[in-house]
């Protein structure tokens, strides 16, 4: 795949970017790099490879999943002005 001029200018149209033709023609070089060496990594061979999330094995840290109130209701109305059984009361605003 190959990016040429009309392309960049029309990238950067799209993501709003001012490009003059200088630079278009600098960017067109770079993309054209970029999109050379993707098309490398296609090629490698990853038969038999498993995909990774980390380059360390680790296991995933898993808690389990526990309906509750967090045991936190107390200090999260703390600082309210005014409450209720641990809801927040406002003044009513709709008639």
């Amino acid at each position: 795949m190959s990016v040429d001029l009309a392309t960049v200018k029309r990238v950067a149209h799209l993501a709003r970017i001012a490009v003059t033709d200088e630079e278009a023609a600098r960017m067109e070089g770079e993309l054209n790099t970029i999109l050379g060496f993707v098309e490398q990594l296609s090629e490698v061979n990853v038969d038999g490879i498993e995909p990774m999330t980390s380059v360390s094995p680790m296991a995933m840290k898993k808690r389990h999943d526990v309906v509750s109130d967090g045991a936190k209701a107390d200090d999260i109305v703390a600082n309210a002005p005014e409450t209720t059984d641990n809801f927040f009361l406002v003044p009513k605003v709709v008639e």
